[in-house]
């Protein structure tokens, strides 16, 4: 498999609590890619690292072969890096079809392509979603879950190459869950899948490997199977 985005020696420090503590990460094209960790293994803090919202404090990161170590996150959106908050990121006031629409403009903006239809590309990013029927609905109005899988049509709206997706299960409903995750295997086709979760159902069903972290290290990397048979695993977080 081609390496999509690597860390070496990637660190955040806020003072003296270290969130992040040199951790080397490597993910690959069309992989499927859980992380998972107690709270304040430094999780959250990791993928903003990758996406741009929170600078290192050391280290290095290359996304398609290019050092985006120093590049704001905007420029990573452009790059190819689309990343769903732990908390619901959309515009309230305005319509379901009109949060969409805004990541659609962006990605209008890179492609400079006159025949780029706007509104096929909102329409196929909301039924993807299972949204196409509240396109004109007020984002501030949908259920909580509604919210999260809105904030996922806006990511997949940028056409990404990586999509990064933090807590993306919470607040959804168990027929709900069972339709994301063959939602992020329809994604997983076109794009790199890169997930935070503590649905362990989720994690065991979707991930083709898994990271774990914990006190901003890496504790161990593997397979689904080989992550539930870790003894270290199993002492930090599983709880077996």
């Amino acid at each position: 498999m081609t390496p999509l985005l690597s860390t070496q020696n990637v660190k955040r420090h806020f003072g003296g609590l270290k969130a992040v503590d040199g951790i080397d990460f490597t993910l690959y094209e069309g992989e499927i890619r859980a992380i998972i960790g107690p709270n304040g293994a430094g999780k959250t803090t990791f993928v903003s690292l990758l996406s741009g919202r929170t600078e290192v404090s050391d280290g290095k990161i290359t996304f398609a072969g290019e050092d985006v170590t120093r590049l704001p996150a905007y420029k990573r959106v452009q790059r190819g890096i689309a990343y769903t908050f732990q908390i619901t990121n959309i515009y309230p006031t305005k319509t379901v079809a009109d949060n969409v629409r805004i990541a659609v403009e962006s990605r209008a903006s890179r492609m400079r392509d006159a025949r780029f239809d706007r509104t096929a590309a909102t329409r196929e990013a909301l039924s993807a979603v299972g949204l196409a029927d509240r396109e004109e609905t007020l984002a501030g109005e949908l259920a909580y879950g509604h919210q999260r899988l809105l904030e996922v049509a806006m990511g997949l709206a940028l056409q990404p190459k990586l999509l990064i997706l933090d807590e993306p299960t919470q607040g959804l409903s168990d027929p709900e869950i069972e339709n994301f995750l063959a939602l992020v295997r329809q994604i997983a086709k076109s794009a790199t899948v890169l997930l935070i979760e503590h649905n362990m159902h989720v994690v065991m069903s979707l991930a083709d490997r898994i990271s774990v972290l914990t006190r901003g290290t890496l504790l161990a990397e593997g397979t689904p199977q080989e992550i539930r048979d870790n003894p270290d695993v199993q002492a930090a977080y599983l709880g077996a």
